[in-house]
């Protein structure tokens, strides 16, 4: 049964993290043409990346809704309805109407089933490493909880495979008008996948000794805010220097390429994968190393790392030496992965089982709204204003540096991760 859930976790993290880099892909190269065609470039894209923010908005209410139905009624439950709803969400949005059809009410849908999207994802986070990680000795968390790490880059290989086979298979004219929408109808198909793998799942050995000894929580989401609200607001801002380089990495930087450097988007999605790819290795590897040397220690290094990787990366992208914009892009998951694989157990270990589903969700989920979901947007601003790409690494070394002070503060409180 324990690899059974780790198995479990790690698909169903891969497709529903599917459902949401389609998105941020399409957001990228598809729907400002598509639903705000009367806008310049930079006002589409503008546009584009706002709907695809509001979906990061609504993960810590999602953190909420599920944290509560995680932490009283058990892992598992959430599990399936997180599922459900992220692929609702995802089949629906490639039903929209375009522009030329409805006009900017096309704009509006998206905007609402991205919400649907981002509470979804915002609950299934910490039901991934929870039923993962709470079938296995403490010990051994870094390497457990890095398998549902592992559905990060495997859901983004997928976005990018099935967006970068349907742009194949059509012509460009047919891609726009409707191959691009095959990917997201498509998530009906996986959504039963999930399912049939996670309905066969037992509840976790934490959960079931917290029901068999009577001490599961009434009330956790606000037992974490009476009583580890410092822990969630640390986890957060801890997370500012994986998450807001990440989504500069793979959403961004797909815009920047083919808008501003006027590289292939075909070789830019290509590349994507790749780097989804070597993160493939990276992430369970760096779990099984934070076993070995500690979660801290190594979150640290990957800190050190990112605050100057960012102007080493668009050094390489503004060459535009194709061997250097290669390397620059496959380097900078595994990069990310210094921070982002032992995250889920360090992050696990700051709270109690009775309240650990809802403090891990509001503290990782709270992120999005800092980090994540402002980063394609700010480094569009920034480049905008400052017309140099050194702008945005400076925004993302910064977001390094909060990370770093946050883990400090954190690692003072839980001294054992």
């Amino acid at each position: 049964m324990m690899v059974r859930a780790i198995v479990a976790s790690t698909i169903g993290t891969a497709i529903e993290w599917y459902d949401f880099f389609l998105y941020g892909i399409a957001a990228a190269l598809v729907f400002p043409r598509i639903f705000f065609p009367q806008s310049d470039p930079y006002t589409g894209t503008l546009l584009s990346f706002s709907t695809y923010f509001v979906g990061f908005v609504a993960r810590p209410l999602g953190g909420v809704i599920f944290g509560h139905v995680g932490d009283r009624l058990g892992r598992k439950v959430s599990m399936v309805a997180t599922l459900l709803l992220m692929g609702a969400a995802t089949v629906a949005t490639g039903l929209v109407p375009a522009y030329d059809r409805i006009g900017m009410w096309g704009g509006v849908v998206l905007v609402v089933v991205r919400i649907l999207q981002g509470i979804g994802l915002g609950g299934v986070w910490s039901g991934s490493i929870l039923l993962a990680g709470e079938w296995v000795d403490r010990k051994h968390w870094g390497f457990a909880m890095s398998w549902p790490q592992f559905g990060g880059p495997a859901g983004l290989l997928l976005a990018n495979g099935a967006l970068g086979l349907a742009a194949v298979l059509t012509t460009d004219d047919q891609f726009f008008q409707w191959g691009w929408r095959v990917p997201f109808l498509a998530s009906l198909v996986l959504v039963f996948v999930g399912l049939y793998i996670r309905v066969g799942i037992l509840e976790t050995p934490v959960f079931t000794q917290l029901q068999a000894c009577g001490t599961v929580e009434k009330a956790p989401v606000i037992e974490i805010l009476r009583r580890n609200w410092r822990e969630v607001v640390l986890t957060a801002l801890m997370r500012s220097g994986q998450m807001a380089p990440f989504y500069v990495f793979i959403t961004y930087s797909l815009a920047y390429g083919t808008q501003v450097l006027g590289l292939n988007q075909g070789l830019l999605l290509n590349l994507v994968m790749l780097t989804a790819m070597a993160s493939l290795v990276s992430t369970p590897c760096f779990g099984y190393l934070s076993d070995r040397i500690g979660r801290g220690k190594l979150i640290t290094i990957g800190c050190l790392v990112m605050v100057f990787f960012p102007f080493l990366y668009f050094a390489m992208i503004d060459s535009g030496v194709i061997a250097l914009v290669a390397m620059a892009i496959i380097m900078s998951e595994p990069v990310h992965d210094l921070q982002y694989a032992p995250q889920a157990a360090f992050i696990a270990e700051t709270f109690p089982g009775s309240r650990r589903y809802s403090g891990t969700s509001l503290g990782y989920q709270l992120a999005s709204i800092t980090a994540g979901g402002p980063a394609p947007i700010l480094a569009l601003y920034l480049f905008e204003t400052y017309k140099t790409s050194m702008a945005i690494a400076a925004y993302m070394s910064l977001s390094a540096l909060v990370s770093l002070g946050a883990l400090w503060a954190l690692r003072r409180r839980v001294p054992a991760s």
